[in-house]
């Protein structure tokens, strides 16, 4: 006759407890490794954390050399008496030269339109209707120096820009008032720049 026994395994109320911290404790960790890796694996996602890429692109700007002239006009008087006044007579008036920093540039004079040509320098010629005046444009105060465009004896003048404007000096001379008829006498002159 076999005989069945039964064992009975009476636990602890402190093992029990021992038991459910360290299931808690694999649970704990388990949980903390698997989201630890879920991070490692975010941060190597392109997606969400993508490397720095440089590149570069050229700013560039293109200055080009420019000027400008302008004259104001030569007047040697507005009632000259012929039979009083000193000749030569002289009178003085500005060209404004503005050009970009550091270009250089040359300011020629024409003979006038009276002239009979642009290069008959030794021909200038103030008129009042069929009525003649000589007179001369010079580049010094001495009044040696003619100013034309560098032909027919003449010089012009050379200068480089600064970037603001620049005055320069029209030196003028009547040589002589004789037998001259009363009149308002006029010319005009074409100033030409080139740089």
């Amino acid at each position: 006759m076999h005989t069945t026994r039964q064992a009975t395994v009476i636990r602890q109320p402190q093992a029990v407890a021992a038991q459910r911290a360290q299931r808690l404790q694999r649970a704990l960790l388990l949980s903390g490794l698997a989201l630890a890796g879920g991070l490692l694996v975010g941060l190597s996602d392109p997606a969400r954390a993508a490397t720095p890429v440089s590149n570069t692109f050229q700013v560039q700007a293109t200055i080009t050399s420019s000027c400008t002239v302008s004259g104001s006009s030569l007047n040697f008087g507005s009632a000259i008496d012929p039979l009083a006044a000193a000749t030569p007579l002289d009178a003085t008036s500005t060209l404004t030269v503005t050009c970009s920093n550091t270009t250089p540039y040359t300011v020629a004079l024409n003979a006038g339109t009276n002239a009979g040509g642009a290069t008959n320098f030794a021909s200038r010629t103030m008129k009042s209707g069929s009525d003649t005046l000589a007179y001369q444009l010079y580049l010094d105060s001495g009044r040696s120096t003619v100013w034309g465009d560098g032909s027919s004896s003449s010089s012009n003048k050379s200068g480089t820009g600064i970037g603001t404007a620049q005055t320069l000096s029209v030196y003028g001379r009547i040589p002589s008032l004789a037998n001259v008829v009363p009149g308002s006498y006029t010319d005009t002159v074409t100033v030409t720049i080139s740089y």
